[in-house]
This record gives C-alpha cells, structure tokens and sequence, in this order.
C-alpha cells in the first residue's frame, strides 16, 4: 500500500480529528491575518496623523538664535530665496514640503505685530491645525512610514486633514493669528493698515497655543516688498520623514546648504519613530504568541493522534517500514492540513478584519493578497513544528511492546 493510500485513508477514516487539527491551525491563522490587517492599515493612520503635526526641520541663517525653534525666525538675518529652489533640485528624497517666510516685527496702530510672509500653498501644507479654520494646502505625499503606492482613500481618510488645492493669497490679503487678531481688534472681512498699505483679513486662524497665534502672514513677495529686504528669506521650514532624519537626512541638508543652521523639533522626530517601532513590536510579538499557540494545539492533536495509533505504527514497523516512512506519514499529512489551514485561515481572519475594523477602530481594511502567502508559510510551520516531537515519538516505540498489548 502506498503511502498517499495511507494518508488519504487516514484523513477520511479520522474525520473528527482531522478537522479539530485543521480548526485550530485555521484560527490561529485567522487571528494573525486579523491581526496584522487591522494593525497594517492602523501603522499607516498613525503615520498620516504623526505626519500631519506639521514641519519639523527648520533651516535658518548661521548667525540665527535658536534657544526658541517656533521663534527663531523672527528678526533673523536672511539668505537668499532661491535657496529654496536649490534644495527642490537636489532631488533629496524624504522631503515633502519648502515653505520659505520672511519674519519681522512691526506695529500697527501702535499695536506689536509679528507680520510674517510666506508662500500659501507651501505654508499652508505645513500647518495642518489651520485645516479646523476651514483652509487647505496643496495635495501632499506623506512621508512619514508611508509609500507612495498606498492610497488613502478607502483605508484611512481623516476629514479634518484632507488637503486640497488653494488658490493663492491675494496681495492685499492676509491672514492674522488669534491673539493678533484679538490685540487688532480684527475678524475676517475686516481691513487694516500695515507698513502704508491697506490689507484684507481673510480669515481669523485658529489658536495654536504657540508664538503663531502672535503673527500676521501675508504673501512672501508683499512682505519682501514692504520691508525692502528684495528677494531674501528668514527662515525654510520643511516636512522631513522622521525614519530619513534619524539617518542623517539633516547631515545632508547641511551639505547642500552649508551656510545655513538646520535644525529639528526633538519631540517630534522621537514620538513618530518611537511609535512607529512600537506597533511593528507589538505585531511580532503577537506573531510569536500566536505561533506558539497554534504548534501547541498541533502538537496536542499529532500526539494523541500517534498513542491512538499505536497499533497500526508497530504493525508497520514489524513489516519493515522505516523511520523515515513514518516521518513522510505525519508530516505530509501536517503539510496537508498546513495549507488546508493557511487558505481558511487567511480568508477567515480577512473577512474578520473587513467586518471588524471598521465597527471596532472605524478602519477601512482590504484584503493583502502577499498575506495568503505569508499564511500558507506560517501554517505549514506551525504544522511540522506541532508534529515533529510526536513523530519522532512514534519512530522509537517498541513493535514488540506494541503487539503485545491488549
């Protein structure tokens, strides 16, 4: 009798305990591609929101002060603009946006003002909190623990943070900060006087809680224009990808713009990494439990598989068959109930996460067809894994001893 004969007449013959064998590798299956579903789409969440806290690299003349990183551009001394177009053709990637300004202080009505210019579609990118004042920057790449091949769209959308195209800031508008705005005494629609020209308040920002809410941002040449500095900027302020800056990204920025002081927002760069890190741990380490779990529901069910079979391996044993037919035996019929496993399980735990992401962490998840093949690996795994200490149990009984009992 062939082998494959004995195997199929065993799988059919033990039908109970076939399929307990096959429940248990498909739900630890299940529970990993579950897992891991729901867990990649909620790394790419927490990217977009880590990458949504705005720019984090600021470049700054050499001689700038930077005891204060959200104020160290003002009064600062210039370089030229188009030190912005240098970086942009350096073609450095992990770099998504160059917002440029020119900060300084003046006063109005005899009111102290930080007037600050910028480029808006630049700026206003880089300063997602101002999305809640119902503005929006240019459509941007997220850098951050993102790949240009994954889309949003249905797997993570944020209202709040969706970005879409602005035209730009009129010349004779502006846009003023909430404390300059109170100390003005100003609200959208309003006008006011600065540096001899008259100017729109096109919209009232939202409070920041930060030296922001102090300024009033017109339009960078305007700005230029008003204080007589031609074509210089105070300060570029850039969206670096956290995992680039912790590489050296800032030690090649240094490099293309020697002559200038870049620096970084600490915190930051450390909670995107350090969160990033966390959530690939607790997925291996989830991974190994389940592992775990599932050979040892294996090795259970291939145990008493082999003491139920006592008899019929020392009966072929006593008709010569070799330890290493026995071993073929077991572990086709765990590779068998591997890929049984894998296909079930993978179909389970992703219809699992499809149903379940969206009700338990409003996460929209699609099905990852790479995972079938890392569940089909896994499966397979686990199941020779569960079975060799059996087997090798079975391949050194005794068919004398065996026979002999009742």
């Amino acid at each position: 009798m062939r082998l494959r004969t004995i195997l199929w007449k065993e799988l059919l013959l033990r039908k109970s305990r076939m399929i307990s064998g096959l429940l248990a590798i498909t739900l630890g299956i299940a529970v990993i591609v579950g897992i891991q579903s729901v867990s990649d789409v909620s790394k790419r969440a927490v990217a977009i929101k880590l990458d949504n806290l705005g720019s984090n690299i600021l470049v700054l003349p050499q001689a700038a002060s930077v005891d204060d990183y959200y104020s160290a551009d003002i009064d600062a001394p210039t370089f030229p603009e188009d030190y912005v177009e240098r970086l942009a053709t350096s073609m450095l990637p992990s770099v998504d946006n160059l917002s440029p300004k020119l900060t300084r202080r003046v006063k109005v009505g005899g009111v102290p003002i930080i007037l600050t210019g910028i480029l808006p579609a630049s700026e206003l990118a880089s300063k997602p909190i101002w999305q809640s004042a119902g503005l929006a920057g240019d459509e941007l790449a997220l850098a951050c623990g993102t790949s240009p091949e994954i889309k949003e769209g249905p797997s993570y959308v944020d209202e709040k943070l969706q970005r879409k195209a602005i035209d730009t800031l009129a010349p004779t508008e502006i846009l003023v900060g909430s404390v300059a705005a109170e100390r003005l005494r100003l609200s959208d629609g309003g006008t006011v006087l600065i540096e001899g020209r008259q100017f729109q308040v096109a919209r009232v920002l939202p409070t920041t809680g930060t030296i922001d809410d102090s300024r009033v941002y017109a339009h960078l040449h305007v700005v230029q224009e008003l204080l007589g500095t031609g074509p210089q900027v105070s300060a570029i302020e850039i969206m670096g990808c956290c995992a680039a800056i912790s590489d050296g990204l800032l030690g090649k920025l240094r490099n293309i713009l020697p002559d200038t002081r870049i620096v970084t927002i600490g915190q930051i760069v450390s909670t995107q990494i350090e969160t990033n890190r966390l959530m690939a741990k607790v997925s291996v380490i989830l991974l190994v439990l389940i592992a775990m779990i599932g050979s040892i529901s294996i090795a259970n069910y291939m145990w008493a598989n082999v003491e139920e079979r006592r008899r019929e391996i020392g009966t072929f044993l006593t008709l010569g068959a070799t330890r290493g037919s026995i071993y073929r035996l077991f572990f086709a019929k765990a590779v068998i109930l591997g890929l049984l496993g894998g296909i079930c399980g993978y179909v389970l735990g992703t219809a699992s996460a499809m149903v379940l992401g969206p009700q338990l962490a409003r996460l929209s998840v699609e099905p990852v067809p790479i995972y079938l093949l890392w569940s089909l690996g896994i499966a397979v795994a686990i199941a020779l894994l569960g079975s060799w200490y059996p087997t090798y149990r079975a391949t050194r009984l005794d068919p004398a001893s065996i026979l002999q009992e009742v």
